[in-house]
């Protein structure tokens, strides 16, 4: 929330808040002071969509003070409920606690620099979900965000005020610091630390803020509130915070975190420093949230256990995140690379998708016999290598018997692959020749009904036919040019009676690439 105010307001302490005065609005905020506010917004929200990371968009009237059927976020604040409001509830202010219809409220503040780590940094490596040669790396504050297993808000505010006019109050305390030195050592010690806060501040140019932070936690439970206060702590303390359960200002806080109140904040709980210091207080983590793609697959949220629909195909191709839709599955022996992938494409198979697995494990003949049962042999066709039974193909037969030029190309490309070695390369006129071949070869096959389709029709055709049309050419071809005899001789093994004669002429006339 981005708050416009004035500059007393901004000084006036819990026992001044609305709660205890009628007018709200401040009467200093005209119609200028507006009008300049909404442009610096606008500027703000340009930059930040600019990044590419983060998208703002601004919330409607509706979704801030909702409508006769839903609730808004207002409404939902004051009753700390996330689901739609379908009672209001009381709130009860006491010296003891601060309650919300059944809810005890509990206030852990930072607000004092005292209370604060000696360094603090943007992100910071999380142990349980690293390794030795791994680092997950999370926000600073993470620990109060999401890893704090409770309901909660974690609040930030960053307070810019006139920086020139703060700087120069430092700078009077500063001398009235040195000139009681010499009654207190604190003092002097005093006087340091602000000359080492001007000097940050001019050396390199930051911008003096005030910041405060605040994890408001709640139960309807006494016991439970108990626990979860010292687990507020502890997450703090693991920050390098010193845990201050605040119980004073409890109300006041609630009351300025309310959306859009935020110019409420008593002043007297807010901590000097800079604006890079300050943002390493804020959480950077969301909760997963369902991808809204219609196509995806069903994963959880590994802190929560809840189930999330996912797309890692389609959106982030729309999203401009990658421009392919290649995966690594990376992980040691018995991780669950196999199980996620048997869960993947069981998710892809019955979202309509086409599946090719080539597979050395049998991980995935289990999946494969199950949608073959299903569909009655339609769907999860297995083929395997035996010796009795050695996988084979034929890819000079198609169920229609039109042969497009992409496979005329991949027979091409396959029969030059057989022929030629990974270093030898590959000429223009071989290439043209073999497709040539090829396609006489085809024509041939169209209109005699008794060629067999399969690499022993084609190496009969090549040796026979095709030798003899070269020869006869007024333009003679030169071995160097293209060795058919090289050819023949390489590709025997492949025609029958050779060593592989089972691989491309397969019997069942499986047509691989129409699976």
């Amino acid at each position: 929330f981005l708050t416009k105010t004035t500059k007393e307001r901004m000084r006036q302490q819990s026992n001044f808040s609305t709660l205890c005065r009628g007018r709200i609005t401040p009467k200093e905020l005209n119609h200028e002071m507006v009008v300049k506010f909404m442009e610096s917004v606008e500027q703000f929200e340009r930059i930040i969509n600019d990044t590419g990371y983060i998208k703002l968009r601004r919330l409607t009237d509706d979704e801030i003070v909702g409508t006769e059927t839903t609730s808004g976020i207002i409404e939902r604040y004051m009753s700390l409920s996330m689901g739609e409001v379908n009672c209001l509830e009381d709130i009860d202010l006491s010296a003891k606690e601060m309650r919300i219809g059944d809810k005890m409220l509990c206030l852990h503040t930072l607000s004092d620099t005292e209370d604060l780590p000696g360094k603090v940094s943007t992100d910071n490596r999380y142990e349980r979900l690293s390794t030795d040669r791994s680092d997950c790396r999370l926000s600073f504050a993470s620990p109060v965000g999401l890893l704090l297993p409770c309901n909660h808000i974690y609040n930030q505010y960053v307070l810019i005020d006139d920086h020139d006019e703060n700087l120069a109050r430092f700078e009077k305390t500063a001398r009235n610091m040195n000139s009681l030195s010499k009654y207190s050592r604190s003092n002097s010690i005093n006087k340091e630390w602000i000359d080492r806060y001007l000097n940050e501040a001019h050396s390199y140019s930051l911008t003096s803020v005030r910041c405060h932070c605040n994890i408001m936690a709640w139960s309807d439970d006494a016991e439970e509130l108990r626990r979860i206060k010292n687990d507020v702590g502890g997450q703090l303390a693991t920050m390098g915070c010193m845990p201050r359960h605040n119980t004073i200002d409890c109300p006041t806080l609630f009351w300025a975190a309310m959306p859009g109140n935020e110019a409420d904040f008593p002043a007297e709980e807010s901590f000097y420093t800079f604006i890079e210091p300050a943002v390493c207080f804020f959480t950077a983590e969301t909760n997963y949230r369902s991808s809204l793609s219609p196509f995806g697959i069903k994963m959880v949220d590994r802190l929560t256990g809840k189930p999330i629909h996912l797309d890692i195909s389609d959106e982030p191709m729309k999203r401009g995140i990658t421009t392919n839709r290649n995966k690594f599955i990376l992980g040691p022996s018995g991780s669950g690379k196999s199980f996620f992938t048997n869960h993947l494409v069981r998710q892809y198979y019955e979202q309509n998708a086409h599946v090719l697995l080539i597979d050395t494990g049998n991980s995935y003949e289990g999946l494969c016999n199950l949608i073959h049962n299903r569909t009655h042999g339609e769907d999860g066709v297995y083929y395997t290598y035996t010796e009795d039974n050695p996988i084979s193909f034929n890819p000079f037969y198609t169920d229609d018997g039109v042969f497009d030029v992409e496979k005329k190309d991949s027979i091409k490309t396959l029969l030059l692959t057989l022929w030629k070695s990974e270093d030898d390369r590959v000429t223009k006129t071989e290439s043209g020749e073999l497709g040539s071949a090829l396609s006489m070869f085809i024509d041939k096959m169209k209109s005699d009904r008794n060629i067999v389709p399969c690499f022993n029709s084609f190496y009969e055709f090549m040796r026979d036919e095709y030798r003899d049309e070269m020869a006869n050419r007024p333009i003679p071809i030169y071995k160097q040019d293209f060795d058919i005899d090289n050819f023949l001789t390489t590709l025997r093994q492949y025609y029958h009676g050779g060593r592989f004669d089972f691989l491309l002429n397969s019997k069942e006339n499986i047509d691989l690439l129409n699976k």
